[in-house]
């Protein structure tokens, strides 16, 4: 598909879906979803693979059923699908009706302090639900978030996207050799950062364990927050109950310094790595990673489960 093609492919529908009432537009977003995860693809295989490896975190060696895959596959295109609409048709939401239909369940008090405190936040995110909800909300209820967001071809498309999370109170800065700077003027004037960070996007992460098999994560959320003292925590956005988000923000992670700079990032990337899991594991079919992510190539997109 040509770069311009795209740009108005992605422009059109995200007028489009903005037009409809969010209801109709998440419903029919989440149709198409489920019904393009009937084609084998080499990102079905790729989900596939992830349900699988979930499911054995939990299976204690037992069979596992081919139809819950199947079951979670499909909800899982469905809830990426329902993540674009909700994001296309989230600038017309007023704020009362924002804030109305977020809960954060845990950690909103260690937020509350840091801002209080005039202290950085770091949120490490896994790609759930909906995190441009969460930044939107965090927007609205004054604990603004700049977020880091990967450079999208052609540039045209990526400052279409970065316009409309401007548009939800989200500030995105490009990955990049300049984002660390960024990132460390904000959190050093006692800002919220949020960082996705369950793929290794540059490359150079540190290896670790992720859902039972062999990956490698980026080592920044740790880097920043022991280079300007700001507070590390987990969290994610889920889709759910019904029309609502629900937020879980971790406790602090123990960000003391112990060793060598190098050793520290490592060992505190590793205790990140263990708690994104865990809110992984809470919606198996809510973690939208379509490209490979073990370095086993278990996930490579090239082997069809027999």
């Amino acid at each position: 598909m040509g770069t311009s093609l795209r740009t108005r492919l992605f422009t059109t529908l995200s007028q489009v879906m903005e037009a409809v009432p969010e209801p109709m537009a998440v419903a029919a977003a989440s149709t198409v979803g489920a019904l393009l995860s009937r084609v084998e693809t080499p990102a079905k295989r790729r989900v596939r693979a992830h349900v699988e490896a979930m499911l054995e975190l939990g299976s204690s060696g037992a069979p596992i059923d081919d139809d819950l895959i199947e079951r979670l596959v499909r909800r899982n295109f469905a809830t990426y699908a329902r993540y674009w609409a909700e994001g296309a048709t989230l600038p017309r939401l007023g704020p009362q009706a924002l804030v109305s239909r977020m809960t954060i369940a845990t950690g909103q008090d260690h937020l509350r302090r840091a801002k209080t405190e005039g202290r950085g936040v770091v949120l490490a995110l896994p790609h759930i639900g909906s995190w441009e909800w969460g930044g939107s909300y965090l927007a609205h209820v004054d604990l603004a978030m700049v977020a880091v967001a990967e450079r999208l071809e052609p540039a045209e498309l990526f400052e279409f996207f970065v316009a409309k999370r401007r548009a939800i109170g989200l500030d995105i800065v490009p990955l990049g050799p300049d984002a660390g700077t960024q990132m460390t003027k904000v959190l050093r004037r006692g800002g919220v950062v949020g960082l996705l960070c369950d793929r290794d996007l540059q490359g150079g992460g540190h290896e670790v364990q992720l859902l039972g098999r062999p990956a490698t994560v980026p080592l920044g959320p740790a880097t920043l927050a022991l280079r300007t003292g700001s507070l590390l925590m987990a969290a994610a956005v889920y889709s759910g109950p019904g029309s609502q988000h629900t937020a879980v923000i971790l406790d602090p992670l123990d960000t003391t310094r112990r060793a060598g700079m190098r050793a520290d990032v490592e060992r505190i990337t590793t205790e990140l790595t263990a708690q994104l899991e865990g809110l992984i594991l809470r919606a198996p079919d809510q973690w939208h990673v379509f490209q490979p992510t073990f370095t086993d190539g278990s996930d490579d997109g090239s082997v069809v489960r027999g």
